[in-house]
């Protein structure tokens, strides 16, 4: 008689349920999967055999025949082992499971029986959150996981032995209990400080106003001047992310299989710094079988990019939809994925090949051409992009003598948090800071007066700006302003923010 138990696959960051179908007739003994499955589920065969075996079961010697349904969107993972084995070991006869209908089971079968850990665990536990489950039976590494969703009673289990227990009824093992809230809490904070960065005022405060808007940053100067250090200290004072945003991005984590054993929820802001080597699909996300790239694992975080000429140039050019749609979109033959990307980017280069054009004690050793050629590997629409460019020159031995660094990550991010806060009052709470702010938002919340109308239209015509810096800058002067605490923006504003345009200027940097 077949069986069904019930399981789940991911699709993207979400997930929904599949009924795995097993059944046997006296043919000629086979295995068979059907259901568009991919070869690691096509190769599960070898891995419940033995795991059956070894948990002292008998193979059916007849032909077992495995339906995953629905059958027309393609399955892909180990996550079906377990729900595999206990569906032969079901339409077999040699189990009883009284309770079979009341769970949904997930995880990957070792040869000797155990349970494996899988990735998307919870996406695919808030997806059968809405089943009406008793309960789930998981790996025991992805209890915690799974628990975070806030669905159904979530069984651990070793191995495979464990889980015909708990079906058949004899439940020896307490439900995995989780605190949402305490473990969102439980932020360990970060291990850098911004009081560790020595001198740089004018870069920590372009940093504190990226922060305060959530606008995207450029840095340029020469190595050793502080720009990875200080790009690293960036989420030290970004707001706290939310329960929600929380959730988000240990989602995508999950998916990725970027989330660590020992870790459930993603509590603190993620910083992704992927090195310049990087593919198209490693950074956008893509492949044969669609995953999200470091766009998408930044996601309510930082995306650092150093040495951002060194990426090949399609790389970087590919970040524009994201930049621009905080999401990326990919399509397959069968399939279309969507994943988030609401990031900030933080990039750093040198100002030419040999890094010392703008260093005082170092002479530059570049050709004029070398250095044209040397920046125009950054195309202008992407420049348009980045809110603020800014220099980072090298450090004079004051200031690396100099033991106080000024103001700690606690002090700047009270400023940063006071002034997101503004922003969402402004926007009656949606979910967005002053760098995503829309046409409509430009002309109700960053009118200039007369003077800076005045200043403005001479930098457009000094600087050549385009119709997307224009709008950059008026961004970033709002948020300028609103650190001040100030409800209109001021000539003193919209000057500080048309200095974070260095690139634009003639000559550049």
């Amino acid at each position: 008689m077949p069986s069904t138990v019930l399981s789940a696959a991911t699709l993207g960051i979400d997930a929904y349920p599949v009924h795995v179908e097993v059944d046997t007739d006296r043919t000629l003994p086979t295995f068979t999967v059907v259901g568009l499955p991919d070869s690691t589920v096509r190769e599960s065969k070898e891995r419940v055999l033995a795991a059956i075996k070894n948990a002292g079961y008998q193979w059916p010697r007849r032909r077992v025949t495995v339906n995953l349904a629905p059958a027309d969107r393609r399955k892909e993972g180990s996550a079906f082992d377990l729900p595999i084995a206990l569906g032969v070991l079901v339409a077999s006869k040699q189990i009883k499971p009284v309770r079979l209908g009341d769970f949904a089971l997930l995880g990957e079968l070792s040869l000797n029986g155990s349970v494996r850990p899988v990735h998307g665990m919870l996406s695919m536990a808030a997806s059968l959150h809405q089943q009406g489950l008793y309960g789930m039976i998981v790996p025991t590494q992805n209890a915690r996981e799974a628990a975070t969703a806030d669905g159904p009673l979530i069984y651990g289990v070793s191995t495979l032995n464990e889980a015909v227990e708990i079906l058949e009824g004899d439940v020896r093992q307490r439900p995995y209990e989780l605190n949402i809230e305490e473990l969102f809490k439980s932020n360990t904070g970060h291990a850098v400080d911004f009081s560790e960065v020595c001198g740089q005022d004018h870069a920590k405060r372009a940093l504190e106003v990226a922060a305060a808007g959530g606008h995207n940053l450029l840095m340029v100067g020469p190595p050793g001047s502080g720009k990875t250090m200080l790009a690293r200290r960036l989420p030290t004072i970004l707001p706290a992310s939310t329960l929600s945003e929380a959730l988000a991005t240990t989602k995508i984590h999950s998916v990725a299989g970027a989330l660590p054993a020992e870790q459930a929820l993603v509590t603190t802001r993620p910083f992704r710094a992927p090195h310049h080597t990087i593919s198209a699909a490693g950074l956008i996300g893509g492949g044969s079988y669609p995953r999200p790239g470091e766009v998408s694992l930044a996601h309510h975080g930082v995306l650092f990019l150093d040495e951002l000429p060194e990426f090949r140039r399609h790389v970087v050019e590919a970040l524009r939809q994201p930049l621009e749609d905080h999401a990326v979109t990919i399509t397959r033959a069968q399939v279309a994925l969507s994943y988030p990307a609401r990031f900030t980017l933080v990039a750093a280069m040198n100002p030419c090949p040999c890094g010392y054009l703008s260093d005082q004690r170092r002479a530059c050793t570049c050709s004029p051409a070398a250095i044209r050629r040397y920046r125009a590997r950054i195309s202008g629409p992407l420049l348009d992009r980045i809110d603020m460019h800014i220099e980072v020159p090298a450090l004079a031995y004051n200031d690396l003598a100099n033991k106080d660094g000024g103001e700690n990550s606690a002090q700047i991010a009270q400023r940063v948090h006071a002034t997101r806060q503004r922003q969402l009052d402004r926007f009656q709470g949606e979910p967005f800071c002053n760098a995503h702010m829309a046409s409509r938002h430009l002309r109700n919340h960053c009118l200039l007066d007369a003077p800076g109308q005045s200043l403005l239209e001479k930098a457009m015509d000094r600087l050549g700006l385009s119709a997307r810096a224009y709008d950059r800058i008026l961004k970033v002067a709002r948020t300028i302003a609103d650190l001040a605490e100030s409800a209109d923006i001021r000539s003193s504003h919209l000057a500080e923010a048309i200095q974070y345009r260095s690139l634009d200027r003639d000559g550049g940097i």
